[in-house]
């Protein structure tokens, strides 16, 4: 136990709390042994939400690993390409050590049922909102491990989105990162219309280059600002692909 103590103890704020808690003790309790309602309801980002903590790594970490097992059984089999995804997700991040004792802990996480609204709720209240579009993005390149996001796993996705406050806007935005772009997606990505003066796309540009910034996500560390930075990139992409097909100086 205390190895996985050397990384779980002191390091989680108010994800060691909860269902988020209760979850995460009881996969740690079997490590240590071995050796409501269901309705959508879409919201706003509670970004000065009174509740909510600065959220440190270890609290993103946790909430990653749960949310993680939810994607992964989404459709009843978990895949092998998921699994390497996690696996070099976990390794280019932090390393083969802190990676491996990540791992064991969601295999033990993959037993056990989750309560996915009660877990994203906790999430929605304490977690500031660019590290729940960054959580967002990763459940995003999850399910598209295998280069196709299947509709049990998109109803998941829609579920914690949901849930966890995220707003339709900013889901549909992400989401559109993952398709096929064309000439509707990358406008969805800038959540515009196609009917969006030139000096409309620019501001939605501005603005979203503010919201999806990896500095937005700087206290959760180097690896997850790195990590941030794909979805910018996806940003800044559709918004030259518009600038291009409108000649926009």
């Amino acid at each position: 136990m205390a190895k996985y103590a050397k990384w779980l103890g002191g390091t989680f704020g108010w994800a060691f709390g909860g269902p988020i808690g209760a979850l995460l003790g009881f996969a740690l309790g079997t490590l240590y042994d071995k050796a409501g309602s269901d309705v959508l309801e879409w919201g706003e980002p509670r970004i000065d939400s009174g509740r909510q903590t600065r959220t440190t790594t270890g609290d993103f970490e946790a909430s990653l690993l749960i949310l993680t097992a939810a994607v992964m059984k989404a459709d009843n089999a978990v895949k092998k390409s998921e699994l390497e995804f996690v696996k070099q997700f976990l390794n280019g991040q932090f390393g083969p050590e802190k990676a491996g004792q990540q791992l064991l802990l969601l295999r033990e996480i993959l037993k056990n049922p989750i309560e996915i609204r009660q877990v994203s709720m906790q999430i929605r209240s304490f977690m500031d909102h660019a590290s729940r579009l960054q959580l967002m993005h990763y459940l995003f390149q999850l399910a598209n491990a295998d280069k196709e996001i299947h509709g049990s796993e998109l109803d998941m996705l829609t579920r914690i989105a949901s849930y966890m406050g995220i707003s339709k806007k900013d889901f549909m935005s992400i989401k559109a990162m993952f398709l096929v772009q064309n000439d509707a997606s990358v406008y969805t990505i800038l959540e515009i219309s196609q009917s969006a003066t030139d000096d409309e796309v620019k501001k939605a540009y501005r603005k979203m280059a503010v919201k999806y910034h990896p500095d937005k996500v700087s206290h959760l560390g180097a690896e997850h600002q790195n990590a941030a930075k794909e979805k910018f990139q996806a940003l800044t992409e559709a918004y030259e692909r518009i600038k291009k097909e409108r000649r926009i100086k």
